[in-house]
């Protein structure tokens, strides 16, 4: 449903009809995940008490959902809390003195989804403090901005750690303990993102 919006939404630019206005509805992230929900509830031959229960099917759900849900608010408070304080501002701008070129958008999206966990609100914040300054950084033609764009992604995906819902989203459903999870996940997703810098950083050697 949610891609199925998607697509419509990109194809129907300006036009309005009644399907796909219900389209549009069934679509959001909220409702699709809620008829899911309801369909799943179709799956078992009779519904009873005792699959709501701690030891049913739905409450185990419940219990593994629970801990990566508080994670992930609490997570994005923190992440509203440093939006809101100009830290991220702050660091931008301190970073963009020690002339680093295009590893600045990397390091500035590492600090944040390290500190805060989410990353989206890594992406989304970084992009916003280094597109004003992209002018004065010289990353003015196509192929640094894409640059700039997956320095960004490569970023965000640094040091995935306990105050990231994807990381108990890993550890929980793979039966990892924390310890192992932090051996194995959060240096894998370190590698990944100083591997995305390290080509990017070659690719601008060569193209710019």
């Amino acid at each position: 449903l949610i891609v199925l919006k998607s697509v419509l939404g990109v194809q129907a630019k300006g036009e309005t009809s009644r399907i796909y206005e219900v389209i549009n509805f069934v679509g959001e992230p909220v409702i699709a995940l809620l008829i899911g929900v309801f369909l799943c509830l179709l799956l078992p031959k009779r519904l009873n008490k005792d699959m709501l229960s701690s030891t049913g099917w739905v409450g185990k759900a419940i219990k593994d959902a629970a801990s990566i849900l508080l994670i992930t608010g609490a997570g994005g408070i923190f992440g509203t809390v440093l939006q809101m304080s100009g830290i991220a501002d702050l660091l931008g701008n301190a970073l963009q003195d020690l002339n680093i070129g295009i590893f600045l958008p990397f390091i500035l999206a590492a600090a944040l989804k390290t500190a805060q966990g989410s990353s989206t609100v890594a992406l989304v914040t970084t992009a916003s403090i280094i597109a004003p300054m992209m002018p004065s950084l010289g990353y003015d033609s196509e192929i640094q901005k894409a640059l700039v764009v997956v320095a960004i992604g490569s970023g965000s995906a640094m040091v995935s750690h306990a105050n990231d819902s994807f990381f108990w989203v890993v550890t929980q459903m793979s039966g990892m303990n924390v310890k192992t999870g932090y051996r194995l996940f959060g240096l894998g997703t370190s590698v990944l993102g100083i591997t995305g810098a390290i080509a990017v950083f070659i690719i601008s050697l060569l193209f710019t």
